[in-house]
């Protein structure tokens, strides 16, 4: 191939690449409700009764679950690194309006652990790996999560941050 048309053919194929990268991806049953629980326990905006729903039901108490009412929780943006150097620094950064929120050590690696359980592979560089989400959207059904029938937690995401 002709240094020309490899340079062509390099010009279509990363804006796929990027593309790719941007679409939006989903999680549902068990990693969504994992997603949702540590993202609402670390929002702002999560009232404290939701809060405590999340806890009740990823904690598997579903007695006392609000009947016919759902449970939003979203996300701009989560930044996770893990040190491949260090192997006691790991961090997160939620971002949800204009508030951040850090998160270290064992609640960092769960959050970490969860994205990568919901299918973003994480990517390594510096001595570090890292793994983001942006626009993350979960909607919990808990009465439908109630049934044990594997519905009523599902999360919409863009693998990477928004740029």
């Amino acid at each position: 191939m002709k240094l020309r048309e490899l340079m062509q053919a390099a010009i279509l194929f990363f804006p796929l690449l990027a593309s790719q990268s941007a679409s939006a991806a989903t999680a549902t049953g068990s990693s969504a409700l994992a997603l949702a629980f540590l993202v609402a326990e670390a929002s702002p905006f999560s009232s404290p009764a939701e809060k405590q729903v999340m806890a009740y039901l990823f904690g598997g108490r579903l007695d006392n679950v609000p009947a016919n009412e759902k449970i939003s929780v979203k996300a701009d943006s989560i930044v996770c690194r893990a040190s491949n150097v260090d192997i006691t620094s790991r961090s997160c950064e939620l971002t949800f309006d204009s508030v951040k929120v850090n998160l270290t050590g064992r609640e960092a690696h769960e959050l970490y652990a969860t994205i990568v359980e919901s299918g973003v592979k994480p990517e390594g560089g510096a001595g570090s790996s890292f793994t983001s989400l942006s626009d993350v959207e979960c909607t919990i059904d808990p009465h439908e999560i109630a049934q044990r029938a594997g519905g009523g937690a599902d999360c919409t995401f863009d693998p990477g941050i928004a740029r």
